[in-house]
């Protein structure tokens, strides 16, 4: 048994409790409310800022050309293709640039992000790479199974959000990130428990969030 498979044992409810939650589900069935597609992908839009900080914090303490490389790319990939993607997207929804560049982050999504920060600025590499596996390896994970479902075909906006997650672009940085914290990686046990088990933890709320209309309790 490696680290991941061990981790991904121990919380496998949970684990599928995010790939298998009713956003993707209606996503891939083409059910999915249209508000509440904008209103996660507004959150997505808000929580990149921070994932873009943890990505820069691995590329500044990656070990090795090879490492930095791979964040390297991972950064472009967010910065360029995925942001083209965001503003053609928002364009599809009707979101205005008033809507995209006023939008406050909700508490799930601050919170989300406030743990990406600190780790990545307190931690190590290591510790960032864990966290990235579990982002990422869930979005791979049900933009797989998706994909092979040949799921929402007839929204081009939910299919290629889909396709964005598949095989043909996450799987490599994936792998890699596996198989790093499964042969090169110094972290602790206790310590990858908390942070697999934190991150998973976020991603279910993430996705639940986009349901509950969050909103701060102003006084």
């Amino acid at each position: 048994m490696t680290l991941t498979s061990d981790l991904k044992a121990k919380y496998c409810g949970l684990w599928e409790l995010v790939t298998y939650h009713r956003f993707v589900s209606q996503l891939g069935d083409g059910s999915l409310s249209p508000s509440i597609f904008k209103a996660y992908f507004l959150q997505d839009y808000v929580f990149v800022n921070d994932l873009v900080v943890m990505a820069a914090q691995a590329l500044a303490k990656a070990p090795n050309l090879k490492a930095a490389s791979i964040f390297n790319d991972f950064l472009t990939g967010v910065l360029d293709a995925e942001n083209d993607l965001f503003m053609r997207f928002f364009n599809q929804l009707g979101a205005s640039e008033e809507d995209y560049s006023s939008v406050e982050a909700s508490p799930t999504t601050q919170a989300f992000g406030d743990f990406l920060v600190r780790t990545s600025l307190e931690g190590t590499f290591d510790e960032i790479v864990l966290v990235l596996y579990v982002t990422e390896g869930t979005y791979l994970d049900w933009g797989t199974r998706l994909r092979e479902e040949k799921a929402s075909l007839t929204n081009p906006v939910y299919r290629e959000w889909i396709d964005l997650h598949g095989p043909e672009v996450l799987w490599d940085l994936v792998s890699w990130l596996e198989n790093y914290i499964n042969n090169d990686s110094s972290i602790s046990a206790e310590r990858a428990d908390y942070l697999f088990h934190t991150a998973l933890r976020y991603e279910f709320l993430f996705w639940e969030s986009a349901y509950n209309d969050e909103l701060w309790f102003d006084v």
